[in-house]
């Protein structure tokens, strides 16, 4: 799986969730995660959660860590099944490299979702096109502009560049490791 930090701000509106823009966007062909800096809002006609349409959520921040993975040959089952794998790595590694999540209860997942006390600190969406799979991820870097009570990485005082490194290298092995897992064995 193919990584890259994208440098300078980009506002998040929903629409960087298609087929190949990490690839017409980024020069990254096949399966990838891109990461970059930016604020959130997304408008309803660019939301692909019918949850979120029906309920009609604001989807906001100031300033955001976005990461969209995109991967091809797999079914929307298994989409959702790393974007939960990939929420579990970002908890297991904010609580282990933050003094402040140390000393308190630390993150919790709930589904795709991760909170600290009753803040909320990710947004996450999974879908599928013809050709592809994306995720969408993304963790507050402050708690301004956002509809809901939230926390931060400010808050967990955690360099959003580095940290958007350190996790797509994790999720990038955990990916090869998975892949290779299935390539490695026997026919029953």
């Amino acid at each position: 799986m193919k990584t890259k930090f994208v440098k300078g701000q980009m506002k998040y509106d929903g629409r960087q969730l298609r087929p190949l823009w990490a690839y017409t966007q980024h020069g990254l062909s096949g399966d990838s995660i891109v990461s970059w800096l930016g604020a959130c809002d997304i408008k309803f006609e660019n939301m692909v959660d019918a949850e979120d349409q029906i309920e009609q959520s604001e989807i906001r921040g100031d300033l955001m860590l976005h990461f969209i993975i995109e991967m091809f040959d797999r079914e929307l089952f298994t989409a959702v099944a790393l974007q939960r794998l990939f929420a579990s790595l970002v908890q297991d590694h904010l609580n282990g490299s933050s003094k402040i999540l140390q000393k308190t209860e630390g993150l919790r997942r709930h589904g795709d979702d991760l909170y600290w006390k009753k803040s909320k600190l990710s947004i996450s969406i999974a879908s599928c096109s013809a050709v592809s799979n994306q995720i969408h991820f993304a963790v507050n870097v402050v708690n301004t502009g956002t509809p809901v009570k939230t926390c931060s990485l400010g808050d967990f005082k955690v360099s959003p560049q580095a940290f958007a490194l350190e996790i797509m290298g994790l999720f990038s092995q955990e990916y090869k490791s998975i892949q290779f897992a299935t390539q490695k064995v026997h026919p029953l």
